[in-house]
């Protein structure tokens, strides 16, 4: 029974993109919006700019799937897909990862992507909404991170890729005396500036475009973050990252890893595992990584004091030994 049980689970996983997809379109065609507080499929249908009948046969697809109501002949948002809307910035970084998944067979032969990894290979909409994933995920879980961390009287922090630029704002507001630095690449800049602005933080995080695979990282800071970094590189970028890290920190200095990490056996957890094929499909050499291997490079790079906190499944802290 438990065998016939989980086979139905796997068959059921293996008709799953279906559904997905059915979102997916309606994300990349603004469906949601065009709904609004109500509308029949003709009208809908020319506010997206497509096919009637097609239309109507997406709409109502929705609606069975709970996404939509529909109460003689009208169609409306539920409370929880009136909020997509308004998310589709962010959630446009999945409907792009459908394209980039969709290459796994051929990546799993070759070992590596099929496509040009990095935000600089990628056009304005692609790392628009990427960013905006990383922002609305960040978001989520600024506050904890930062609780978790427990700087005590940071003075110079640097967020290393800081991409949007969230971490270093909650960092800035919950320390008044912090002053930040976010690298990351040109494309990236102009957004995470626009964050910090709307922020009221522009005095004290500034932005500096660079290559955190190449370029100097600084000196003398007292709290560096390396925030969904590590899985974009491979095992040598890693350890030239952290040693590098070890430099640019002032003695005592805190280094805090953000990254799915996955378990001793390297077979979950499921989050962690699935990330690294994103990886696979994503990028040339990336990868999800176990906590020993984390723990090797920050003693090969000079660090001590390695630790989890505790109930954090993402965050690894190492002191500057």
């Amino acid at each position: 029974m438990d065998g016939a049980r989980k086979l139905d689970d796997m068959l059921l996983a293996i008709r799953s993109f279906q559904e997905s997809r059915v979102f997916l379109t309606a994300l990349e065609l603004d469906l949601f919006t065009a709904v609004g507080a109500g509308a029949g499929a003709d009208e809908i249908a020319y506010r997206i700019g497509a096919d009637v009948r097609a239309t109507e046969m997406l709409l109502n697809a929705l609606t069975a799937l709970g996404a939509l109501e529909k109460r003689e002949g009208r169609f409306q948002c539920t409370s929880e897909s009136m909020a997509l809307g308004p998310a589709r910035a962010g959630l446009m970084h999945t409907v792009h990862l459908w394209e980039t998944w969709s290459t796994l067979t051929d990546c799993v032969k070759a070992g590596t992507t099929m496509r040009h990894p990095g935000v600089e290979g990628h056009q304005e909409a692609w790392t628009e909404a990427f960013i905006a994933a990383m922002h609305a995920r960040a978001q989520r879980s600024a506050a904890q991170v930062v609780d978790a961390v427990q700087a005590v009287n940071p003075q110079r922090m640097l967020d290393v890729g800081g991409g949007p630029g969230t971490f270093s704002i909650a960092f800035a507001q919950a320390h008044p005396e912090l002053r930040v630095e976010v690298l990351d690449l040109g494309p990236v800049v102009p957004m995470a500036r626009r964050n910090i602005r709307e922020a009221g933080l522009s005095d004290r995080v500034t932005v500096r475009e660079g290559d955190l695979r190449t370029d100097a990282l600084g000196e003398a800071y007292d709290l560096i973050l390396v925030s969904a970094i590590c899985h974009m590189l491979d095992e040598g970028e890693n350890r030239d990252l952290l040693r590098r890290c070890a430099r640019a920190l002032a003695s005592g200095g805190q280094l805090v890893i953000r990254d799915f990490i996955l378990d001793p056996d390297r077979a979950g957890p499921p989050a962690a595992a699935l990330f690294a094929l994103n990886m696979l499909v994503g990028t040339r050499r990336g990868n999800a990584y176990a906590e020993s291997d984390y723990r090797a490079w920050l003693l090969e790079a000079g660090f001590g004091d390695i630790r989890r906190p505790q109930g954090s499944e993402e965050l690894l802290l190492a002191r500057r030994s």
